[in-house]
């Protein structure tokens, strides 16, 4: 059974913190408890062969202040002495960390458990509300994040303590409701026969709505990645574009309201990562809230649910910092996990 950390397995300052994505890595330092983590420049994880290179060619090399203890988190599932990135190529290897690093102690966790420790962590600047509700105070609480894939966590509250759910919830399936839903269906991009929810609610989701939708009509996608649609949609000047949205938010919707029901998150519902920032005005229309109270029998109990967009810009090292200072508030289980020399 894993084993939830103590005030006596706190990590040694100075901490370097990691947030590890798909397309970006970023990094800060926290030289003690009542320090303000220093940050370091964005690294995009192509530009290095391994995180040790990243870490000493881009901090290490150019900070005094040399870090005794690490934690990351990591887009991906974290089992074993190796941990491959699912949508990236570095493959995480705790042992070659302590010794290239120096370190003395290395925990690495699921980065949507960093996305869950920040629900705990960061007040109300640091996030918008989108429809009704209200946070009920030490309920459950579930976060998803569209990015390069789909994140999805769970944050109970237990024994005094928050505890992370890590999970791969990005990956549930996601069916057609409605009649549009049924004519773009059988133009989206399946993985081995079926259609989850990471197919559609990433960057490269967009890009499967956006070619389904055109497909459908019979018009030629000329817009040529994410950003492209995202931004002629909020502009209004592409109709193909804006319909991917719409469609987008509806879905995101759907699977926001599942984990509502799934985590009972009377908590709130907190959308994370850079998608659901840039897209936060089409958030704000109907179709996303819409489509997380339609959840019939319980559609009255979801219109009590609060959802959040997290608009902290780094929500995730925020969750790690207050892990860092004080562990003892949340339960984070560390067995498998944590590496020491």
């Amino acid at each position: 059974m894993p084993t939830l950390t103590d005030t006596e397995s706190s990590l040694t300052f100075p901490i370097l913190i990691g947030d590890i994505g798909g397309t970006n890595a970023r990094f800060a330092l926290l030289v003690d408890a009542f320090a303000e983590p220093k940050m370091f420049p964005i690294i995009p994880t192509t530009s290095y062969a391994s995180i040790e290179e990243a870490l000493q060619t881009s901090i290490l090399d150019k900070t005094s202040v040399q870090p005794r203890s690490a934690i990351i988190a990591v887009a991906g599932p974290v089992k074993g002495d190796e941990i491959p990135l699912t949508n990236a190529g570095w493959v995480i290897k705790p042992k070659d960390m302590l010794t290239a690093l120096s370190l003395e102690d290395v925990i690495i966790i699921n980065d949507f458990e960093a996305q869950a420790l920040a629900i705990a962590s960061i007040g109300e600047e640091g996030r918008e509300q989108i429809g009704p509700g209200s946070i009920l105070e030490d309920a459950s609480c579930a976060v998803l994040g569209p990015g390069t894939g789909l994140g999805v966590a769970g944050l109970v509250h237990a024994q005094h303590s928050w505890i992370p759910v890590p999970g791969e919830g990005g990956h549930i399936d996601v069916g057609p409701r409605t009649e549009r839903d049924y004519q773009i269906w059988p133009f989206l991009e399946p993985i081995e026969g079926r259609i989850s929810a990471e197919q559609l609610l990433c960057g490269r989701g967009i890009m499967n709505i956006y070619r389904a939708v055109c497909e459908s009509k019979a018009w030629y996608p000329e817009l040529p990645d994410p950003a492209a649609v995202t931004t002629s949609a909020l502009a209004e000047r592409d109709e193909a574009a804006m319909e991917t949205i719409s469609l987008f938010s509806t879905y995101l919707g759907r699977v926001a309201g599942d984990m509502a029901m799934i985590f009972m998150a009377r908590g709130g519902v907190f959308l994370a990562g850079g998608i659901s920032q840039k897209i936060l005005p089409a958030l704000r229309k109907p179709e996303f809230r819409a489509a997380f109270e339609d959840k019939a029998p319980h559609s009255a109990l979801l219109r009590t649910i609060p959802t959040f967009v997290v608009t902290h810009p780094t929500a995730a090292l925020s969750g790690l910092a207050a892990y860092s200072r004080t562990p003892s508030r949340f339960g984070v289980a560390t067995e498998g996990r944590r590496w020491r020399t």
